[in-house]
C-alpha cells in the first residue's frame, strides 16, 4: 500500500494540502453553500469490542515491559492505517475548495499532572511509512514523559500561546484576526502550525484516562482538522451472540465528529467498521503502515 508522499505544488494548491480537482458537483456545491466546518458536522457513536485487543496488549507488554503499549497507542496506530487506506479522511475544506494532505498526523492533549490547575501540552504524532505500533508507543511514551517530568517547559506552541495571550486585548484581537486571515489561505507560518492539533488529520481526546465516557466534541472553523474522536472508559458488557449465547466482552465507546463535506455517510460508516476489524485482528498493528492489508470483513 503506497503511503502518502510529498507532491509538487501547482497553482491553486496550499502548502498544507493539494487541491482536489476531480470531485463531484455535489461536493463543490456543499463546500460553497456551507463554508463553515462547524455547520457541517456529522457525529457517529460506536462501541468497540476490544477483548482480543487487550489480550494482544497484555502479550506485547510481557515481551517488552520497558515500553508498555496502551489502548490509546493502539487507537492512534489504527487511525493512521485507516486514514492511509481511506484517503478522503485526510482531506479538509478551505475557501470553498477541498484539499488533501500529503502527511498523516494524529494530535492529542497531555496534562502535565492529573489535577484541576495543571497545564496542558499539545502533542502531535507524524506517521512514517515504516512505523508500527512499537514506534507509536515509543513516541507517545517519550513525549508524555517529557511533558510531565520536565521542569523547564519546552519552547513550543504552548509557550508561544502563553506569551501572546498576555498581550492587551485590542492588540490580541488584531493579531488573531490577522492569523485567521492567514489560516484561510494557508499562509500561517509553520512555526505556528507545527504541533497545533487544529492542523492535524485526526484530533484524539482520551477521556477514558480520566474515567469519563466518550462525548460529542465539536470541530473548529480555524485550522484544517476534519476529524475529532473521543475515547471513553473500558468496561465489561454481556453480548448476545448470533447463536443465542451470552458472552462477556471488554468494550470501549468512542464518538467521532467529522466534516461531512469531505466524504459521504457510507464512506464514514465503512471506515468505522475498519476500526472494529482492527480491534478483532490486532496483529495487523505489528505491520508497517505502508504494508497492504485488507481491512474489510470477509
Amino acid at each position: 500500500m503506497s503511503f502518502v508522499e510529498k507532491k509538487k505544488r501547482r497553482c491553486g494548491d496550499r502548502k498544507d494540502g493539494i487541491w482536489v480537482r476531480d470531485i463531484t458537483g455535489l461536493n463543490v456545491m456543499m463546500s460553497s453553500l456551507y463554508p463553515n466546518r462547524c455547520d457541517c458536522e456529522v457525529c457517529m457513536h460506536e462501541e468497540l469490542d476490544i477483548t482480543k485487543l487487550l489480550e494482544y496488549i497484555d502479550k506485547k507488554n510481557s515481551d517488552d515491559p520497558a515500553h508498555k503499549t496502551k489502548l490509546f497507542h493502539c487507537i492512534v496506530a489504527m487511525m493512521v492505517r485507516i486514514v492511509n487506506t481511506r484517503r478522503y479522511l485526510n482531506r479538509f475544506v478551505r475557501t470553498n475548495r477541498i484539499y488533501e494532505r500529503d502527511e498523516i498526523t494524529v494530535s492529542f492533549v497531555a496534562k502535565r499532572a492529573f489535577n484541576d490547575t495543571a497545564e496542558e501540552a499539545l502533542v502531535t504524532y507524524k506517521a512514517k511509512k515504516d512505523h508500527t505500533i512499537k514506534d507509536v508507543t515509543k513516541f507517545i511514551l517519550g513525549e508524555v514523559d517529557e511533558v510531565r517530568n520536565t521542569k523547564n517547559k519546552k519552547k513550543d506552541l504552548n509557550s508561544t500561546i502563553n506569551k501572546v495571550a498576555r498581550l492587551p486585548r485590542p492588540l490580541l484581537r488584531m493579531i488573531t484576526g490577522f492569523v485567521r486571515w492567514l489560516d484561510k489561505y494557508g499562509k500561517v507560518p509553520k512555526s505556528l502550525t507545527h504541533g497545533d492539533p487544529a492542523y492535524s488529520t485526526v484530533l484524539l481526546s482520551n477521556l477514558g484516562s480520566i474515567k469519563c465516557p466518550s462525548v460529542y466534541h465539536h470541530l473548529n472553523n480555524y485550522g484544517t482538522n476534519s476529524i475529532m474522536m473521543t475515547i471513553g472508559t473500558m468496561k465489561k458488557k454481556n453480548i448476545l451472540n448470533s447463536d443465542g449465547s451470552i458472552e462477556t466482552k471488554d468494550v470501549v465507546d468512542i464518538s467521532v465528529t467529522a466534516d461531512e463535506r469531505i466524504a459521504d455517510g457510507f464512506y464514514f460508516a465503512k471506515s468505522i467498521k475498519m476500526l472494529n476489524y482492527l480491534c478483532l485482528h490486532p496483529e495487523i498493528l505489528d505491520l508497517p503502515f505502508d504494508e497492504d492489508v485488507n481491512l474489510e470483513e470477509k
